[in-house]
């Protein structure tokens, strides 16, 4: 079936944006903004933006308003979900509030492919080169790759992180991609809303001040509910220095009525990342049936 002609219209000028998809894209004449170092944040999930289609966020409150972190039940009336997506984000809920756990990609030790990325992980590092960038997450050692000043391929091959590219404009980087795999644990964040193989998300990344960060990033986590042990990031609430926010933009007419942006506002950690890693759980194994469990040792 065909977008709305508004779903359309919008989306074409989110894409008429991202020049690199049609060619090669450079620099602008300023200098690269640097992004090396640690990010991390202390909250799951999507922080709104100020306005416009919000993401699918927590039904499950406590008494002050905060989220209930514990139960993840997706709000299904959302009017960005189709029926079909809508109906397996309350599904999924009402497994939830069962106690039931739904499997998802962390606890399948599986990639976390993007937007889901976003919605999950704490810590964030990118490895700037001068042709293409790494993005390293500190939870299961996952790792995305995105090329710089590079075209899609005229005909991408499914994977689990996608074909990304990538290009500056002045101090923001714009990264684009496509071709994420799809399959039994194919979502966009932690309530399971689906996505489908036409997913198409832009991300934009850029500094930003101490204040707006700090304020960001405490409102966020007031309100989404903070990560128990801080998810084995600490966040450095002495620095003085920039945040680092990301912005991005979800576009999958398959599955929702009309594209949506989010964004995640990082603030720097203090010392290294914790071990943190994925492994087969046998008690769990009959609740989550996709998890790799090894037959035999690799030592």
């Amino acid at each position: 079936m065909l977008p709305s002609t508004k779903y359309a219209c919008f989306a074409a000028g989110l894409i008429s944006t991202a020049i690199f998809l049609a060619a090669p894209a450079s620099a602008d004449s300023g200098a690269i903004p640097d992004f090396a170092g640690l990010w991390g944040r202390n909250a799951f999930n999507f922080e709104p933006m100020p306005s416009g289609p919000r993401p699918v966020t927590n039904l499950e409150r406590h008494a002050d308003g905060s989220e209930n972190p514990s139960t993840l039940v997706g709000d299904y009336n959302n009017p960005i979900l189709k029926p079909e997506a809508a109906a397996i984000v309350k599904r999924l809920g009402e497994r939830a509030r069962a106690g039931d756990a739904y499997p998802d990609p962390s606890n399948q030790c599986a990639p976390y492919a993007p937007p889901f990325t976003f919605a999950m992980q704490l810590g964030l590092q990118i490895l700037q080169a001068a042709d293409h960038l790494t993005f390293l997450y500190n939870q299961d050692d996952q790792v995305r790759r995105v090329r710089l000043n590079d075209r899609h391929p005229a005909k991408v091959a499914p994977t689990p992180m996608g074909d990304s590219v990538g290009h500056y404009e002045g101090d923001t980087l714009v990264v684009d991609t496509i071709g994420i795999k799809t399959g039994p644990l194919a979502m966009v964040d932690r309530y399971g809303t689906p996505r489908s193989s036409s997913l198409h998300l832009i991300e934009r990344y850029h500094l930003i001040d101490n204040k707006t960060a700090n304020e960001i990033a405490d409102k966020h986590q007031r309100e989404d509910g903070p990560m128990g042990f801080n998810g084995a990031v600490l966040v450095d609430h002495n620095y003085k220095g920039q945040g680092l926010q990301l912005e991005f933009t979800v576009i999958d007419p398959e599955t929702f009525t009309t594209p949506w942006s989010a964004r995640i506002t990082y603030r720097r950690t203090v010392g290294p990342w914790l071990e943190q890693i994925c492994a087969e759980e046998i008690t769990h194994a009959a609740k989550i049936p996709l998890m790799p469990i090894a037959g035999k040792p690799d030592f």
